[in-house]
């Protein structure tokens, strides 16, 4: 997880606006410097915060490290920010002029597109924005209200036929369908203020799906004869930013004065630059005060950022993906479900933070949630939000009890022989590797002999899809997407045969509960009924340990404040750091801020 880690907001924006479409389920939760961005999206319902039981340095009742500070607004109702920087841009390693919002090669997107409703990534409520409101008419058909009075940045009013055009564009050009809205979506139709859209079968899990697409102007892009070359120049988009100039460098986006909400955009200009200088070059510019805000990996972030202007360098880290152990379910002991809740115990998740994530994190629930942003899925039954407490003597009590012997130091198995497998462990993935010694430790500790390799990611992949391998990490969940969190794990048709390739269902968890709890997620569009999925899934996660909850990767997020405040923190989790519309809107000329700076 070493390769990466200071990707900028810019560039984390633009992958959320490109994939939120997509199914979640990749083993690629960010923590420490490890494997990939955790990215937090495809909700289902509205959720609310709570507090969440941890020790990761710093954390508090959002969930996550970080040293809000006080963020005071100027009182002038007239002042506006002149620009902020955030950090890079898109467009790969030779990036050039490319606004198009559907291709992977978009220098900006999450700025100028829109969706037609947010799903807000820290606590899971629906917001309405190019739409007003939606309602499922039944299992397969869902409406939405279109606003009315949206205008496109070259003038043209925005309206419902835009939004039918754009998935019928979908359609027609699979390779935007990222998401595989098609998969299940029978035909979009539009009429009034009003679009319908008609599935194939019962498909509440497509609601956020559905609301994430950017939706582009038809009077554009109906005319265009080969949508995925076009590289959009024009960028007409109804969001509060318009590209202005790009030189290959520097990336400048100039506020939208027609945008439907422009009383709620304070700042004229964002500008983002190149990133060519590493993990090392882009740490220095942070601390020297060249960016706003970014999303990078610091190592001590106190002392190489905070402590440069204690006053204005701040930080928030909330929590992700749930970074937990995943086994091989189809050979002993894993196939135990008392071994695995042994296993749960036996790990000292506290210490995981301090030697492998410098204090960021903090420990995850054991029901596959995000807490507290999703406190309102969880069980009340369940004590301690799900999260298991270290201890070690009871750990060695589960396993007496269940069979396992500890004879001279040895714990042996009920085939007589000592327990000893295989940990596999991404290479490169510093914060892993270190994560994966403390548990070797403590595993090692009850008497088994735990052997920790360290083969490439690709390696890996493989492996755990053909299911060779004994325990890998895995990360299930971090989304918004109740359906997707349990799905991609837990659903015996995500799987597969060992020997043959699982798409999602590595472990091979084969449970015909969890089918038909999942099932039901999919079907119903009662919340009621969607939240006692969840709680029998709950109930499934901490009595059988499919996967054992670790840690949560933290979403890296740094600003500054001197010239605007308003960005989420630790105090005020209004919003995840990648929800860029939210919080763009959100921001006010700090009170230091003089005009022109």
């Amino acid at each position: 997880m070493l390769q990466r880690r200071f990707a900028p907001v810019l560039t984390l924006l633009i992958a959320l606006s490109m994939l939120l479409t997509a199914c979640q389920g990749s083993d690629t939760g960010s923590s420490g410097t490890g494997s990939g961005s955790n990215g937090s999206a495809n909700p289902t319902a509205a959720d609310n915060s709570q507090p969440a039981a941890t020790t990761a340095a710093g954390s508090n009742a959002s969930g996550g490290a970080g040293n809000a500070g006080e963020q005071k607004a100027s009182t002038d109702p007239n002042l506006m920010v002149d620009h902020l920087d955030l950090g890079g841009f898109g467009g790969g390693d030779n990036p050039q002029v490319n606004y198009n919002p559907y291709s992977p090669n978009a220098l900006s997107a999450a700025y100028t597109w829109e969706p037609l409703m947010i799903i807000n990534g820290y606590n899971c409520q629906v917001v309405p924005w190019l739409a007003t409101d939606f309602k499922w008419q039944d299992p397969q058909t869902l409406i939405y209200t279109i606003r009315d009075g949206v205008k496109w940045n070259d003038g043209q009013p925005f309206s419902a036929d835009d939004v039918a055009f754009t998935f019928n564009l979908l359609k027609q050009q699979t390779a935007f369908d990222v998401g595989g809205v098609w998969q299940t979506l029978d035909n979009v139709s539009n009429s009034g203020n009003q679009v319908t859209f008609k599935f194939k079968e019962p498909s509440a899990n497509m609601f956020a799906k559905i609301s994430n697409v950017l939706i582009v102007p038809k009077h554009v892009w109906e005319s265009v004869q080969d949508p995925v070359k076009y590289t959009n120049e024009g960028a007409v988009g109804t969001g509060p930013y318009k590209p202005a100039s790009f030189n290959g460098q520097q990336l400048v986006l100039q506020r939208n004065e027609s945008y439907w909400q422009a009383d709620k955009i304070k700042v004229k200009q964002l500008i983002f630059h190149k990133n060519a200088g590493g993990n090392e070059v882009e740490q220095l510019k942070l601390s020297q005060g060249a960016y706003d805000s970014n999303s990078m990996f610091v190592p001590d972030i106190k002392s190489v950022y905070v402590n440069k202007d204690p006053a204005h360098n701040h930080y928030w880290y909330p929590p992700g993906g749930l970074i937990s152990l995943g086994f091989n379910l189809t050979k002993p002991p894993f196939d135990d479900p008392e071994f695995r809740r042994a296993v749960a115990y036996a790990i000292d998740r506290n210490s995981i933070s301090q030697k492998a994530e410098f204090g960021y994190v903090q420990p995850a629930s054991q029901t596959g949630l995000v807490v507290p942003g999703q406190k309102d899925w969880l069980d009340p039954s369940i004590q301690n939000q799900g999260i298991t407490p270290y201890d070690p003597k009871q750990a060695a009590d589960i396993l007496d009890k269940a069979g396992y012997k500890n004879t001279g130091g040895k714990l042996m198995g009920k085939d007589g022989k000592q327990v000893e497998f295989t940990f596999l462990v991404q290479n490169g993935w510093t914060d892993w590797i270190q994560a994966s010694q403390v548990i070797q430790q403590n595993l090692n500790a009850l008497g088994m002999n735990v052997h920790v390799q360290t083969p490439s990611p690709d390696t890996i992949d493989s492996q755990k899809a053909a299911g060779n391998f004994d325990m890998a990490f895995a990360v299930p969940g971090g989304s918004c997407s109740m359906y997707e969190n349990y799905h991609d794990y837990y659903y015996s048709k995500a799987s597969a045969p060992v020997g043959q390739k699982a798409t999602t269902n590595w472990i091979r968890w084969m449970d015909p509960e969890s089918d038909k709890l999942i099932d039901q997620l999919r079907q119903s569009t009662d919340p009621e009924a969607q939240k006692q999925a969840v709680f029998g899934l709950q109930k499934i996660l901490t009595t059988k340990y499919p996967t054992v909850a670790l840690w949560y990767g933290a979403h890296w997020f740094q600003y500054n404040t001197k010239r605007a405040v308003g960005w989420p923190n630790e105090k005020d989790p209004y919003a995840l750091t990648t929800d860029s519309l939210l919080i763009i809107t959100h921001l006010q000329p700090s009170a230091d801020y003089k005009a022109g700076q």
